[in-house]
């Protein structure tokens, strides 16, 4: 059972979440925009969510700053969270415009708070789990788009919420986190998301 619950681990990466979340999102609405438009943010998305993320935890790696490869330690996460916020940070501040891409603005934004709350907690000497805070705000984002859209994308977010399930299973299974980090994390994830839906959804719906 641990095998697939690695491939589950690796597949909902938190570090690949904001790609998928960016590839559903011109899925979407590739016909709002020219292609260029679409290769150049996600291309910038690719590089300061995945890339520069994964660079700089090597480098961590090779000055002896960190020294488990999946931040097991606590100790060990605050670094690599407070540089990802600050790439978000810049993400959202100089590549999103929330007048163009308001869906990926809010989307990222509220990746940025949970983040925050992550690094938050993880100063406190509690764990959750990025995992499952990465895949649960995926599947509040797809919701977010059906609902913005009006499109029906049931099987989708049906799939999601399976995962998520998989996900917070396989966690437990491989004994990352305890259940309350799974549910913390899933809180997390969530509860920025559906807040922000106050700032762009909901005065369309």
């Amino acid at each position: 059972m641990k095998k697939p619950a690695l491939i589950f681990s690796y597949i909902f990466n938190p570090l690949l979440i904001p790609v998928y979340a960016t590839l559903f999102y011109f899925l979407i609405t590739i016909n709002y925009f020219h292609t260029h438009e679409v290769y150049l943010v996600f291309i910038q998305v690719l590089i300061v969510t995945v890339l520069l993320p994964v660079s700089i935890f090597y480098l961590l790696r090779s000055l002896g700053l960190i020294k488990t490869r999946m931040l097991l330690n606590k100790n060990e996460r605050r670094l690599p969270l407070a540089i990802y916020a600050v790439l978000l940070f810049i993400l959202i501040k100089h590549s999103l415009a929330d007048f163009v891409l308001p869906e990926l603005y809010y989307y990222f934004l509220g990746s940025l708070i949970s983040i925050t709350g992550a690094l938050a907690l993880v100063l406190f000497n509690y764990k959750i789990s990025l995992h499952v805070l990465g895949v649960s705000s995926l599947t509040v984002f797809v919701i977010s788009i059906s609902a913005y859209y009006h499109i029906q994308l049931l099987w989708i977010i049906a799939i999601l919420i399976t995962c998520c399930g998989f996900v917070a299973s396989a966690r437990l299974l491989v004994k990352e986190h305890t259940l309350s980090g799974i549910l913390l994390g899933a809180l997390i994830g969530i509860v920025p998301q559906v807040l922000l839906w106050f700032a762009w959804l909901f005065p369309v719906v």
